[in-house]
């Protein structure tokens, strides 16, 4: 038997394990929390039931460098998929956050979190082509495929993405990959919160190759990424001063993987609020320590007020408000739901899931 015969009959056999024991948590109605690497274990309310693990389904299933579609198993390590893209000169364009060295493909579905190039390249959710999934009755499912056009009806495959495991174990995702651009620069700019989404507002009325940005402590900084002739005459229109290379990969990996200095200091013990709203939103009037990315789009705040003040102050921005760190209890994690999405949820958790036995109360304790 072969190398990869080998893999292949691992990760059959282990999902028949998993099968199995979804099979009779569903008949004795126990609830299981699904668990990868667990780097992200912090995020959503609190995990409740029997430890369910998918790390021994792991492996890259099929890679097809040529038509930019990568195949991989749930518990596959991030760090090992993007080694594996990277010696073909590819990468996952919307840069995952680990958030430690046991990050999982699974994990990165089901928590859909995206880095600093989301508001140029999309979301995780806009590079998922199909998966396979095994349900609350222990029924293995596959939706989509491993082209761009391959969806009939409900698109699932991209409904799991940010699921929190709720309505489903992703067994293995295809994913769509890019080209790694080479020819990237940073710029630096002084300036307070509002200087900074105004000049971000007017630069997205340009053709320019931004491909990050994050405005902290009064300095934006701005990625710049493509080809080489068009970096180059962005960084002479924007002006600003030149970032060294070095300290720049320092910042936007700091910045992905939350260990720069806001996220090492000033969010802690505080808790750390992730506020999606409108791009052209002004600065939130709040007092607390902010963190601005995705060209205005993304504000994160850390702050002890109740979660009222919060919530409101991303209403009237146009977005809503999730609590993603906190160093005390973890209730209300995410916005409320309006009462017909409320119910949308309620019904897909009951098409998959009847039992409410898979990661229980993880989204919305309803769920």
């Amino acid at each position: 038997m072969d190398a990869l015969s080998a893999v292949h009959m691992k990760s059959s056999t282990a999902l028949n394990r998993l099968i199995d024991r979804v099979r009779a948590a569903h008949a004795s109605k126990t609830p299981l929390e699904i668990r990868g690497g667990g780097t992200k274990s912090f995020y959503g309310e609190v995990p409740c039931g029997e430890r369910l693990s998918t790390l021994e389904l792991s492996g890259i299933s099929s890679y097809e460098p040529s038509e930019l579609v990568v195949t991989a198993r749930a518990g596959t390590l991030l760090v090992e998929l993007e080694a594996a893209l990277a010696e073909k000169g590819q990468c996952l364009p919307f840069e995952p956050p680990h958030f430690g060295t046991g990050a999982t493909v699974g994990g990165m579905v089901a928590a859909g979190l995206t880095g600093p190039a989301r508001a140029a390249v999309g979301s995780v959710r806009d590079y998922v082509l199909g998966a396979t999934m095994l349900n609350g009755r222990g029924e293995v499912l596959t939706y989509g495929g491993q082209v761009m056009k391959n969806v009939a009806g409900y698109d699932v495959s991209r409904l799991l993405v940010g699921s929190l495991g709720i309505l489903g174990i992703v067994c293995e995702v295809s994913l769509k990959v890019l080209p790694i651009r080479h020819s990237t620069s940073t710029l630096r700019f002084d300036c307070d919160q509002g200087v900074a989404l105004e000049r971000l507002a007017q630069w997205r009325a340009l053709p320019l190759p931004i491909h990050a940005s994050v405005w902290y402590g009064g300095v934006l900084h701005v990625r710049l990424r493509g080809a080489g002739p068009a970096v180059d005459s962005a960084c002479k229109t924007l002006g600003g001063s030149c970032v060294d290379p070095t300290d720049a990969v320092a910042l936007w990996g700091g910045l992905r993987e939350q260990t720069g200095s806001f996220f090492s200091d000033a969010a802690r013990p505080r808790n750390l609020w992730r506020l999606s709203v409108t791009p052209t939103a002004p600065a939130l009037a709040l007092d607390e320590p902010q963190l601005v990315e995705w060209g205005g789009g993304l504000r994160w705040i850390a702050s002890d007020r109740v979660h009222a003040v919060i919530r409101d102050a991303a209403a009237r921005a146009g977005g809503h408000a999730t609590l993603f760190r906190t160093a005390g209890e973890r209730v209300s994690v995410f916005a409320p739901l309006p009462p017909a999405l409320r119910a949308l949820h309620e019904r897909l958790k009951a098409a998959f899931d009847p039992e409410r036995i898979l990661n229980r109360g993880r989204f919305y304790p309803e769920l």
